[in-house]
This record gives C-alpha cells, sequence and structure tokens, in this order.
C-alpha cells in the first residue's frame, strides 16, 4: 500500500510557455485526469502552471497567469512549517481512532467466543467479517471508511 503523504505533493507542470494555449490546456486535461486516477482523493490535486527558471517566457501570451502561478507555488511553500503542526494533529486523530476502531472490533470478537466450539465460530466470524464490522460501526455510531476492509 502506498504511504498516505498525498498532502504532501506539490505538483509543476514547467515550461508551459513553450507550449500554445491550447496545447497547455490538452496536457494540463490530461495530467489532471492522470493524477485522479493515482491520487484518490474527494479534492482536485493542485497543479502550478508556469516556467520556473531565470529567463523570459518563450510565449508572454500567459505571463499574467504564471506570474500568479509562481507567487502561489512561493506562498504555499513559505506556508508549510505553519502546517505542519496541523498535519501532525490529523494524522494522531486518525491513529486514534484507528486504534479506537481496533479495540471495538477485538471486544466485540471475543465476546462471541464461548468455551466450546471455538475453531467453528472462528470460521463463522471471519466469513461474516464485514457485517460483522458494519454492527460494530452502527453499534459505537462510527463510520465504515474507519474500519479495516473486509
Amino acid at each position: 500500500p502506498r504511504a498516505f503523504n498525498d498532502d504532501k505533493v506539490r505538483v509543476i507542470l514547467n515550461k508551459a510557455d513553450q507550449v500554445s494555449n491550447q496545447q497547455l490546456m490538452r496536457v494540463y486535461g490530461a495530467l489532471m485526469w492522470s493524477l485522479g486516477k493515482v491520487f484518490k482523493t474527494p479534492e482536485v490535486l493542485r497543479v502550478y502552471v508556469g516556467s520556473y527558471w531565470d529567463k523570459e517566457y518563450h510565449n508572454d501570451h500567459n505571463a499574467e497567469l504564471f506570474d500568479a502561478e509562481s507567487a502561489d507555488l512561493l506562498s504555499d511553500l513559505k506556508s508549510l512549517p505553519r502546517h505542519s503542526a496541523t498535519r501532525k494533529i490529523n494524522e494522531f486523530v486518525k491513529r486514534t481512532r484507528r486504534l479506537k476502531v481496533h479495540l471495538l472490533i477485538i471486544q466485540h470478537l471475543r465476546a462471541q467466543f464461548g468455551w466450546f466450539g471455538k475453531s467453528k465460530t472462528q470460521t463463522k466470524m471471519l466469513s461474516n467479517l464485514g457485517q460483522t464490522f458494519r454492527q460494530i460501526a452502527q453499534k459505537n455510531n462510527l463510520n465504515l471508511s474507519d474500519f479495516p476492509t473486509a
């Protein structure tokens, strides 16, 4: 499984001054479509469009856009230290929710076992894990997305 660090990724479409507006729109659209398949997030990933080097633009038809995108990228990069605490807190909350769900699953499964027929009970529970997760989620008012895949 891939690490969940999508919020740390910055996508830059460089040398955008080398192509026409129509080509730029096609490339941007194709890039966004491809990124949507890679990053499974509900919000669209931000793509900074420009020409990031210290020379004049090859075609200056989008100079205003490129300058604005460059300023946005710089602002975004400068704000990273401020957002690191928020990221750490969010990660801690996510891990705490996972721990709670794990403990509730163990508690529920242990309650199902009696003195006899443990292997039969275990097989039955493993074959019906999805339903078990739904019951636990409903009973404890939790979101099913916090549960592991069954």
